[in-house]
């Protein structure tokens, strides 16, 4: 059924239905009818699929029954959920009206109206039951301004925005940092990232999108925030119209915009974030992750700011060092620490709380949380400021935490001491805040009270011990007695009037209950009006001061990141980083984090290892038997790289690490498949992105280059590769390989090493030692390996026996390095004219003419065309 078309006889409800289907486009419609949000045609289902539920029916259309679901209101959220994180979007269509005013606009069989209040997406989420605690919900929007990528990215959750600009070819790189949850990007764009949702191009103008960011801030100019580029710009309107059209007009919290520049950040593209699985293991969760083994913060908001640290590390030395003191300061200190630890984890998330406040979506209990978690801030304040010898980024981050004295005051007085998630009941502004709404109260207790007496009352007056006075939400109160006492109250003279007869229970009125109940309803009206009035109030004040908050829920988290990664350090014997602007990398016992925590949760040691890089060291090249920990090893001192940049302690001894502008990891490739990739051409576009943006401040971690192709090829590539990131890139380079025949290199590349994990076979078993040692690896031990790994006996011993033939082979020969010594180096290779190659020269001497007819000179003439 296409939502657009609406053929006669269709009946009003769903006539309403489809014409609201239309405007929610491809997009879930939850449609409310009375205590439910349905669903028809193929939303529903699409839903029942998702959501395990019953799909029905309702009447007919066209002749064909239609199918329908439905969810309860109550426990939409839950559903949503579900519906967002299968991949759905979900528009909202709620009453707007109540039945009574329908019946007033149109008569008795008025359809009551109903609009779409709000898209529901992936990047759009502000309620604390849809979002992940831990985790930042971001929104991004992308577009093309003459050749330069604009992004802007948003946490509605929290209001941060950032915008920033990059090349074409950086795009995937800065998307892969962001982890958006949606991206939205101009319609008809070509190079749009995959799955990308389409929005109209008018939305991405530049002049639009600062007068879009002008109007939400209510300024003149936008140089008060920075300077913003017209790519910028642009990818900004996009994103503050995609979230108009989401809120249907209302914006969420949106706080004002930060320019980031790319250089300020290290650098990593997104096969080397999922190389090094920073935020997301191999598995796709955040377990076996880097940031599972860091992160020992206590709330919400520092777990998501450790996360950003880590996608996006500094690259300046006087950052880096401003975190690392207040960490030393923190960890030189375990009872301070453990005391900021304990407060902050009883702290509410303050940022997504103001968000939802902001974006109309808060309740009584976000408004307790921003009194108690402001208040809690001042006191944090007040412990710090008291001590001595603070670093200067504390210094910078303590008056951030005070200036809510008048705001806290307010909601301490105005608020209960726990408030309620909903606020259509009530009982939420504090008794002694509003005397009229205190006496409002009383008269609804004194009704309340009266109605207890009359209970009483009637009790003795009928003789029925069992007469109940009940309420509905329909009947109101009535008096309830069992059947077999009904007859004394229907008689004319008691006073009482039948209401209901029930299958064990009869139900009456009576004047004074009547009058008593009118009392109860008109005061409780009046009283949930004026409840409701406050509150908007004190939502207003908040919106005042959302800058403000925002700043000290973003101290706070910095303070609980920093107290994290100080326990961190504490716990696992990390080292405090020198960080140097030079291309080195001294690391003194080295260790994985990821993989050191998976062997101590199994009472194993983790073997630490040492990594000297220098200008005049800055290649190793590292070989040794699978198994052995190449891979770990490389991997490891990357994570180190990063953690230190990141402004965190690090898993080793002692270490120096050289400022680095580009990080880069080309280890574990693996089938592309929905673009059509092999391993190894997936391992090639890696290796052509190293060897076209490394620069001689960048670090590059090698594995097995050239392995997924013939022997001869790979060697080729790897010697070739390796020889290229020596001499033209003069990156610090770790590269692991099992080509012996690389050693060679350092007998033509001043500036590299070899190295290789150690290994022995002790009566016919391998002995995995996991140490580094200099020195080319003796051998493979690959069939060891494959005994290790239970390969039949029978295969195993066949292999030795082919390995002894081809030994003996390469002995006679020179094996595959024969004759690379005579190879000229890479510099002169490199600079040597190549070949020139003219196909079609070729072809035109090979050609008789004389023996072409017409209609064969004309074919190959389009040939040739095609080919030039």
């Amino acid at each position: 059924m296409h939502a657009a078309s609406v053929p006669s006889g269709t009946t009003p409800m769903m006539a309403q239905y489809l014409a609201l289907k239309a405007e929610a486009g491809d997009c879930l419609l939850f449609y409310r009818m009375g205590d439910f949000f349905e669903l028809f045609f193929d939303d529903a289902r699409t839903a029942a699929q998702v959501l395990d539920i019953a799909l029905t029916s309702r009447g007919e259309h066209l002749g064909v029954p239609i199918p329908m679901c439905g969810v309860p209101v109550h426990s939409a959220e839950g559903y949503l959920a579900r519906l967002i994180k299968a991949g759905c979007r979900v528009a909202i269509a709620e009453q707007v009206e109540t039945p009574e005013q329908a019946k007033k606009r149109g008569g008795s069989k008025a359809l009551v109206a109903r609009d779409i209040v709000r898209f529901v997406t992936a990047g759009t989420l502000t309620e604390e039951a849809l979002l992940e605690p831990r985790r930042a919900n971001v929104l991004a929007a992308v577009c093309d301004v003459r050749g330069t990528c604009g992004i802007a990215a948003c946490d509605i959750s929290t209001g941060r925005m950032e915008l920033e600009e990059c090349g074409p070819d950086q795009l995937g790189a800065a998307l892969a940092r962001l982890g958006a949850s949606e991206v939205v990007a101009p319609e008809g764009w070509e190079a749009a990232p995959d799955g990308a949702i389409p929005r109209p191009g008018r939305d991405f103008a530049s002049d639009g999108g600062e007068a879009r960011l002008r109007a939400v801030h209510g300024v003149a100019t936008l140089e008060g925030f920075g300077r913003f580029s017209r790519a910028m710009l642009a990818a900004a309107g996009g994103l503050v119209a995609y979230l108009d059209h989401a809120g249907r007009g209302k914006l969420p919290l949106l706080l004002p915009p930060v320019a980031r520049a790319g250089e300020a950040h290290l650098a990593m593209d997104e096969a080397t974030r999922a190389s090094l699985e920073i935020l997301v293991s191999s598995q796709g969760t955040r377990r076996g992750s880097l940031v599972e083994a860091v992160d020992r913060c206590v709330t919400g908001a520092g777990a998501r700011l450790l996360a950003e640290d880590l996608s996006a590390p500094l690259t300046g030395v006087d950052e880096i060092e401003a975190r690392l003191a207040l960490v030393q300061w923190l960890h030189d200190d375990p009872l301070l620490r453990g005391d900021l630890r304990a407060v902050l984890r009883a702290l509410p998330d303050l940022g997504r709380a103001l968000g939802r406040v902001v974006a109309g979506r808060g309740s009584p209990r976000d408004l307790g949380q921003l009194r108690d978690g402001l208040a809690e801030a001042r006191r944090i304040h007040d412990h710090l400021a008291a001590r001595a010898d603070r670093p200067a980024l504390l210094d910078a981050l303590l008056p951030r935490l005070t200036g809510h004295g008048a705001l806290t005051d307010l909601y301490s007085r105005a608020l209960v001491p726990s408030p309620p998630t909903e606020r259509s009941q009530g009982g939420f502004i504090a008794e002694g805040y509003d005397h009229g709404l205190d006496e409002l109260r009383r008269v609804s207790g004194d009704a309340r009270r009266a109605i207890a007496a009359l209970e009483a009352k009637y009790r003795d007056q009928t003789g029925i011990a069992a007469l109940k006075i009940r309420h509905n939400g329909v009947l109101g109160y009535f008096v309830e007695v069992p059947a077999r006492h009904g007859d004394v109250l229907m008689a004319p003279d008691s006073g009482f009037t039948h209401r209901q007869t029930m299958a064990g229970a009869v139900r009456f009125n009576a004047l004074a209950l009547h009058e008593e109940a009118s009392r109860i309803a008109e005061a409780g009206g009046h009283a949930l009006a004026a409840e409701e009035a406050h509150f908007e109030e004190l939502v207003g004040e908040a919106v005042k001061s959302a800058q403000a908050i925002a700043a000290t829920a973003e101290a706070l988290a910095r303070i609980d990141v920093s107290c994290s990664q100080a326990e961190r350090a504490a716990e696992g014997g990390w080292c405090r980083p020198q960080v140097v602007d030079a291309p080195v990398l001294d690391v003194e016992g080295g260790r994985h984090p990821v993989v050191e925590a998976a062997l101590v949760a199994k009472g194993e040691r983790f073997v630490a290892n040492d990594c000297r890089l220098a200008e005049t060291d800055r290649l190793w090249l590292v070989g040794g038997p699978n198994m052995g920990g190449k891979s770990t090893f490389l991997r490891q001192n990357a994570l180190i790289v990063l953690l230190a940049q990141a402004g965190g302690f690090v898993p080793a001894a002692r270490a120096v690490v050289g400022l680095t502008d580009r990080l880069f990891s080309r280890v574990g490739a693996s089938d592309n498949l929905a673009r059509g990739r092999s391993t190894f051409m997936v391992e090639m576009v890696e290796t052509a992105a190293i060897l076209s943006q490394a620069g001689p401040r960048s670090f590059v971690i090698l594995d097995e280059v050239g392995r997924g192709t013939s022997t001869y090829d790979g060697l080729a590539l790897a010697w070739a590769v390796a020889e290229a990131v020596h001499a033209v890139n003069r990156s610090r380079c770790l590269f692991a390989t099992h080509y012996h025949e690389l050693s060679r290199l350092a007998e033509t590349c001043e500036a590299l090493s070899l190295h290789h994990v150690r290994a022995r076979e002790w009566q016919g078993d391998l002995v995995l030692l996991h140490e580094l040692a200099e020195g080319p690896a003796d051998r493979s031990y690959g069939l060891a390996v494959a005994k290790l790994a239970g390969v039949p006996a029978p295969v195993v011993a066949r292999a030795r026996a082919v390995l002894e033939r081809l030994e003996k082979g390469r002995a006679e020969t020179g094996g595959l390095a024969a004759g690379l010594g005579d190879l000229p180096l890479f510099a002169a290779a490199a600079a040597a004219p190549e070949e020139v190659v003219d196909t079609l020269r070729e072809r035109l001497a090979a050609l008789d003419v004389d023996a072409l007819t017409p209609r064969e000179a004309l074919d190959l003439l389009y040939e040739l065309k095609r080919e030039a």
